[in-house]
């Protein structure tokens, strides 16, 4: 099933400073996850002689990598709905790579000829996108496949509480031994979520933020009582929507929202996120 969501966000995700110098960004291409229904309905036209239902759609991503051999934790990084610019890849790439992870910032939109998503998107779809890099990233030898995390800001923190939410069915054809340890999203709508989560998640989302608000973070938080894998919801009072983007210094109005970068939250949010994932992803 697609879920559609007709989501206005703008939102680039914001790096402090890295601790080491990270390796060159190598652009890779790699399939989206494939659905089990379109695997059936190939093997179906197969059999019946018919032309084959196309495949999963190839997208592209950045990889970057510490020195050394490995192997390392990875993220895979899930940009909002305005797409992956050339300086949030930069500043995802020197902060992970920085911290000791392989980097894959996914670019859900270039080879599909998307050039935003924020008036609707599907955001099935980009959870296929990170699976397919979770299911790429596992595979490269300098990687343990057993230490992957997902991060997403805005529209792409939509896609991470989805890919954290418990699921009946799974839909997506990858291997049942293969799944993300932990989770990060900055600014999600979290009430996309299930009540319970299959691993540990972080939210970090502004008070001010009036277009994903805290309150319905809050507010989902309540509802699940504390059910499933451990969730961290941290709020920063006086942020707004995009608190982490620094193009954003003046504040703006977008589709009717206010964005305004916030340097404090961000150094705290950067903070957070660093112990999270050194918890989460540690041997």
């Amino acid at each position: 099933m697609r879920l559609a969501l007709t989501f206005l966000v703008l939102a680039a995700f914001a790096i402090g400073n890295a601790g080491r110098a990270s390796a060159a960004q190598e652009l890779v291409r790699f399939e989206s996850a494939p659905y089990r229904v379109a695997q059936i309905q190939q093997q179906q036209a197969r059999e019946r002689g018919e032309p084959e239902p196309p495949g999963p759609d190839i997208i592209s991503g950045y990889l970057s990598k510490p020195d050394g051999d490995g192997p390392f934790p990875a993220v895979i990084y899930l940009h909002s709905c305005a797409g992956l610019s050339a300086s949030n890849r930069d500043r995802i790439s020197k902060l992970m790579t920085g911290w000791g992870y392989v980097s894959l910032a996914v670019d859900s939109f270039t080879t599909r000829g998307i050039k935003e998503a924020c008036s609707g998107g599907s955001i099935t779809r980009r959870i296929a996108d990170a699976l397919g890099g979770l299911l790429y990233a596992s595979k490269l030898p300098y990687v343990d496949p057993k230490r992957i995390a997902v991060v997403g800001s805005s529209q792409g923190g939509v896609a991470v509480m989805g890919l954290a939410s418990v699921h009946s069915v799974n839909i997506y054809a990858i291997p049942d031994d293969l799944a993300f340890k932990a989770a990060v999203a900055f600014y999600p709508l979290c009430s996309i979520a299930s009540r319970q989560l299959a691993i540990p998640t972080l939210i970090l989302i502004g008070a001010l933020d009036d277009w994903t608000p805290a309150d319905n973070c809050e507010r989902w938080m309540r509802l699940r009582a504390g059910r499933g894998a451990p969730v961290q919801l941290t709020v920063y009072p006086g942020a707004y929507h995009a608190f982490d983007v620094p193009t954003l210094q003046d504040g703006r109005k977008y589709f009717g929202h206010w964005l305004k970068y916030d340097a404090d939250a961000t150094h705290r949010a950067n903070a957070t996120m660093h112990d999270f994932l050194a918890e989460q992803l540690a041997k």
